[in-house]
């Protein structure tokens, strides 16, 4: 059995943190494609998480059946048949009507972004005094201004709401990981130069 020294086993270390960044780099590229195409089309991208939503019911149903499957008590059996069974109709529901199931998503997510704005302003009041506050209270403000946007310009907004905002996450967790992937690589090189 050979003896590795330390500098090939940093090297062999090195080449695959290399490799992992690599694709780490590819993946945040899909990302920011897929972020651009969201914006750029946003009732596809819109229909596209519709669609998705609607298989990951069917998929959450087909775990809850096997968890009947695996027995338990009687009351654990039933409700995990209750949850499948609304799992199961709620995805099938999505599937076969893409564009309501959007309509809805819409209103869920208005629902998100209000809550999420009053939140903010709520915590803003809370530490007013301290420094950079501010910055809670505009975010609640803008974070509030989406929120009511989507809602008075609902249903029509069920076409750009989704996928734009689905796009612009993508977007932007590409090109952090874009950014957050090129700082791995470029500490790699320095370590290993």
């Amino acid at each position: 059995m050979g003896a590795t020294s330390p500098a090939q086993g940093m090297r062999s270390s090195m080449g695959a943190v290399k490799k992992i960044t690599g694709w780490y780099l590819a993946a945040a590229v899909l990302f920011i494609v897929l972020g651009l195409f969201g914006i750029i089309e946003p009732s596809a991208a819109g229909l596209g998480v519709a669609m998705l939503v609607g298989w990951l019911f069917v998929l959450g149903a087909a775990g809850h059946i096997l968890a009947v499957l695996k027995g338990g008590g009687a009351k654990q059996v039933i409700s995990q048949a209750l949850v499948a069974l609304v799992y199961l109709i709620v995805g099938i529901y999505f599937l076969s009507h893409p564009f309501m199931a959007m309509e809805t998503l819409t209103l869920l997510l208005t629902g998100v972004i209000l809550a999420e704005g009053v939140l903010e302003v709520v915590s803003y009041l809370r530490i007013k005094g301290e420094r950079a506050s501010r910055w809670l209270l505009l975010n609640g403000i803008i974070t509030l201004l989406l929120g009511g946007l989507i809602w008075f310009h609902w249903p029509s907004s069920t076409v750009w709401a989704i996928g734009t905002l689905v796009g612009v996450n993508l977007l932007v967790t590409g090109l952090t990981r874009l950014m957050f992937g090129l700082a791995m690589r470029k500490l790699v090189s320095h370590l290993a130069g």
